[in-house]
Formats: C-alpha cells, structure tokens, sequence
C-alpha cells in the first residue's frame, strides 16, 4: 500500500531511525501507555523515599527534627533541581530519548544501593527491641551517597519522560492537539497512583515489615516499568534535535541590547534585523514575532553600522520569553515552599497525634500523605471531564481557563489550607495546655484525621498548581527548548524545598534564642508551629499579590497557526478580561 505525504505526521517527527513516521501508526495515547507505567513506578519510588524519610532519618540515624527536616528538603530539592542537567543535555546534545535512558539506568543504580543501604546489616544500624545503635561515619555515608545517586537520576528523567509524552502529539493536527490538552492531567494522575501505593503501602511496609522490603519492591517495579518502555519503542515520535547552542544566542541579547543602549528603537518592529522567511522554512526552525513586552531587549536587533551582526528581532523575542518565564517562575517558589509541609512539618505533626484505627492498627504518620494523593486522583477526572467543558462553554477557551487563571486557583486553595493546618494546630496546642503534656513522646488525645482537611486541600490544589505549572512551562517555552522550559517547574519546586529548610533553620535558630520558646523544636508539644503557620499565610498572601501583578504582566506564546501570529500580534493576558489566548 502506497503511503502519501498527508499520512506521516506534520510536525516533522522522526522514529529513533530519523526517519519520518506514519501518524496513524505512532504516537498519541497508544505510545503513551508505555510511558505511564514508567512513571506510576518512578513515582511510587520518590514516594516510597520522601514520605518516610524523616522517619528513617530520626529513628534509624538519630538525627534531630531541624536536622532531619533540613536534609529531607535538601535531597527533594536536589531531585527537583538536577532535572537542569538533564534538560540540557536532552535539548542541546543527546534528545529527550537517549537522555531519559542514560539518567534512568542512575536511578535503578540509586535505588540498589539505597536499598542495600537500609537492609544488609554491614550497611545499617542494628536495632534491638524497636531501640537502633548510632549510625557510623561509614554507613551514614554509604546512605546519602546512594539517596544522592537517585536524585541524579530522578532529576535526569524528569524533563525528559513528561515532554517525550507531550511530543506524542502533533500539534498540527486539530484532533490530537485537543487531546494533548488533557495529557498533562492524565499524565499526574497517573504519577498520583504511584504516590498512593508509596503512601498507603510502602510506608507501611517499611515501618512494620522492614525498610529493605519498603525500598526493594520499588526498585523492582521500576525495573521492570523500563523494560516495558523500551517495548514500546516503534511506536515513539522523537523531535528532531535542532542545531545551534540556544544558551550563547540567549547571552548574545541582552550583552548586545546592553551595547545599544543609546540607541533608539524604530517604531515599526518590522525594521529590526531578522532573516529572510525562506531560512525559517528550509531550516524547520520557527519565527517567532515581535511582542510588546521588555522593549529595552529590542535594541539587541537594531542595525548598526557595525561589523557584528545584530541579534535577529527572533533571538529577541525567545529571549523576552524566557524573561517571562523566569517573572512567573519566581512567583511560584513560594506555593512550592508551601507543598513542602507535606512530607516535613505535616508529618511530624503527625506523629504527635492519636493514629490507632481500631484496637491494633496504628496509621504510619507517614502515611496521612495519601490524602493529598486520593483527593487529587478523585479532582483530576472532576476536572477534566466537568470543569473544562463547562469553563469551555462561559469562555471559548479550549482549556476552559487560561493556565495562569489556573495557577492562581491553586495558590489561593494552598493558602487556604495552610490556614486550616495554623488552625489545628491552634486547637492541638490548646489540648496540651489543658492536659499539661509536656513530653516529646507523649500522644495527644487527638486523632490525627484532624489533619485530613489541609491534606486534601493540598491534594485539590495540586490539580491547578502542579500539573497547571508543568503544562504552563512546557507550552509557554521556545519549542527547541522544552525540555529546559520544564525545569521551570522542578527547579521551582527544589528550590522551594531549599527555600523551606533555609526558613526552618532561620526561624529555629531565631525564636529559640537565649531562653525563647523555639517555633519548631526537637519537642513539637513543647514548640509554637501555629505561630510558623501563620507566618506563612502572611508571606504567601503577599507573595499571591506579586503573582497578580506578574499575570498581569505576562504575554502569552502565539500560536503560529493563526493568522494573528503571521501579522506579528500577540495574546496578552488582560487583568479585566482575564484572557483568552492560553
């Protein structure tokens, strides 16, 4: 049978050969079923370490709460922040494909050793009737040299896996660019079942069954999910890796808008330098059009009389992106600070809860995790199969909201739910006073399902904050640099990690000074979290009021389809209309 030039896709995808492929027999959900496995496993693995590492870290190495609570933020934002590595090599050098594999066959690495780590008896502590001896130097270092590898590698795969899903499908094709819409969403809840088992099972098992049986059945699931991936190999779509270093045109902009300072920028953007239409289609590069935002970058374009040629007017405008990116970026380190409660203070609060279900069964604190999983795995459906149509009707959006419109939705709920975990914390305070507890071991007459409603609310946020953060910076990136666009969201999240362990040790160190009452210290009963609560809902309401302003600001990607992106106009987002473009 004869095939035509109409049945390949038309985004220029090639199979792992180079070759161009048939779009009826590649890509779209079909080719991301391999890809979901994966990532329900990788999740489950990252779970199944961070929820109960401030367990292990406390129980089986002695380490203190600052301590334990700073090392748990350091290595999940290391997880989160090495993904830019990743991204650099798959957009410059290696291809989302050939990185992914690399950093995959690091973390399987990772996981071995750290579940050798915590199971052969060389390796750990040995524990006597529930009470462990101290860690050595050579065991504590065998621990976090393993956790550290796993990091490498979860950072490695991140950018990588969820934009390779992505490129399954062709934005030129009508049809498929609807269903890419709900990818992303479909993408986290399949990330969410991972979270759940690591939440629900895997914590359990590692407190009651043994921490080498808590770890080991991840790493085979992880395993085995890689194999089941590279299965599904030919029926993948890969990008065609542009050449060019993006990272020396970036820095070419803004050194030569420098150098031109003086100079005034024409009224017409179409006397700026740029190339003639023709490189753009014989090169399969895209030309991106001139946007009326940070006009001072505009000046790296002006022609000069000088021997260096000037940066194209599309130089500029990838450069103004990004810029915009970063202005977003920066207003969503504090939510992803606030998401650090999770596996940190929300468990400890946890601990010093009553967690007997029934006469036996005692809930691993470690384990409350899982309601931010369940409420978000219960709203993504609810989100997409309802909300979106609905919103699609009062809007004309194809996403029913803008993403940043999304984004905001979610800051607000995360507010909302650490004003719910300051007052809890109000009411378990109060319990302690009443009933003099003073002990750190002492459980209060409380259950810990009190904690459920910050946990779900965090859980609902999530379906706007994290999968609208990883859907904005992938479709709002330069397409030759998504996989790096993604690392907008995982370097936002690691450094809100980082920015919680500095704020932890900041307020530690200041309110237990001399003979003050430490807000967060060793002894939660004896300590002041409610005051540490509520001087987050101050920052992050103020930090939702620099967002609005950021949104207000920001210019949306055109879409070069449209007959408004060939006439170089833009999609703004409108504070008053609340935008229509993204």
């Amino acid at each position: 049978m004869e095939v035509s030039k109409d049945d390949y896709t038309q985004d220029g995808t090639v199979d792992i050969r180079g070759r161009p492929v048939i779009a009826s027999k590649t890509g779209r959900w079909g080719a991301c079923s391999f890809l979901l496995g994966y990532e329900t496993f990788e999740r489950m693995a990252f779970y199944g370490i961070a929820a109960n590492l401030v367990t292990y870290l406390t129980t089986r190495l002695h380490e203190d709460t600052i301590s334990s609570v700073r090392n748990v933020n350091n290595w999940t934002g290391a997880v989160w922040l090495t993904p830019i590595l990743g991204a650099l090599l798959a957009d410059s050098y290696l291809g989302r494909f050939w990185t992914f594999t690399i950093f995959s066959v690091v973390y399987v690495v990772g996981m071995v050793l750290l579940t050798m780590a915590v199971s052969l008896k060389s390796l750990s502590p040995t524990c006597e009737n529930g009470v462990c001896n101290k860690a050595s130097s050579f065991q504590i270092t065998f621990f976090y040299l393993s956790l550290y590898i796993t990091a490498l590698g979860a950072g490695g795969t991140k950018p990588t896996i969820s934009t390779f899903g992505a490129d399954q499908f062709d934005d030129s094709n009508p049809r498929e660019k609807e269903l890419k819409i709900s990818f992303f969403n479909w993408w986290m809840f399949t990330a969410f079942l991972g979270a759940l088992f690591a939440t629900v099972g895997l914590v359990y098992i590692q407190e009651n069954l043994g921490w080498g049986l808590g770890y080991g059945i991840p790493t085979i699931g992880l395993t085995l999910s890689l194999i089941v991936f590279y299965i599904g190999t030919p029926f993948y779509r890969h990008k065609v890796l542009k050449t060019g270093n993006f990272a020396k045109d970036l820095g070419r902009v803004p050194i030569a808008a420098f150098r031109n300072r003086k100079l005034q920028c024409p009224h017409d953007p179409l006397e700026l330098h740029e190339l003639d239409v023709q490189y753009y289609i014989s090169s399969g590069k895209k030309q991106v059009h001139h946007t009326p935002i940070f006009r001072f970058l505009d000046k790296a374009a002006i022609k000069t009389d000088s021997r260096d040629l000037p940066c194209t007017a599309t130089q500029v405008e990838v450069a103004k992106r990004i810029l915009g990116l970063i202005l977003i970026w920066l207003v969503t380190l504090i939510p992803s600070m606030l998401w650090a409660q999770i596996n940190t203070l929300f468990v400890k609060q946890g601990t010093t809860l009553d967690r007997k279900i029934g006469s036996e069964f005692q809930l691993p604190s470690a384990s409350l995790g899982s309601f931010v999983t369940i409420s978000m795995l219960i709203s993504v459906p609810i989100y997409d199969k309802y909300f979106v149509p609905l919103m699609r009707k009062k809007t004309g959006n194809p996403r029913g909201i803008t993403l940043l419109q999304r984004l905001g939705i979610g800051f607000v709920i995360q507010i909302i739910a650490i004003a719910v975990a300051w007052a809890v914390e109000v009411k378990r305070m109060r319990m302690i006073r009443e009933l003099h507890i003073t002990s750190p071991k002492e459980i209060i007459p409380m259950s810990v399902f009190w904690l459920l409603p910050q946990y779900s609310l965090l859980g609902v946020s999530d379906v706007f904050h994290a999968i609208g953060l990883l859907e904005f910076f992938y479709d709002q990136s330069p397409e030759d640099m998504q996989s790096l666009g993604t690392t907008f969201f995982t370097s936002g999240v690691g450094l809100g990690n980082f920015l919680n362990s500095f704020l932890v040790t900041v307020v530690n160190s200041i309110t237990g000074r001399g003979n003050g009452k430490s807000w967060i210290g060793r002894n939660l009963n004896d300590s002041r979290l409610d005051y540490y609560y509520g001087f987050l809902i101050a920052i992050s309401t103020v930090n939702m009021g620099l967002f609005l302003w950021a949104a207000c600001k920001y210019v949306y990607r055109s879409d070069h389809h449209t007959k408004e992106s060939m006439n170089g106009g833009s999609v703004q987002l409108k504070c008053s209309e609340g935008g229509k473009g993204n």
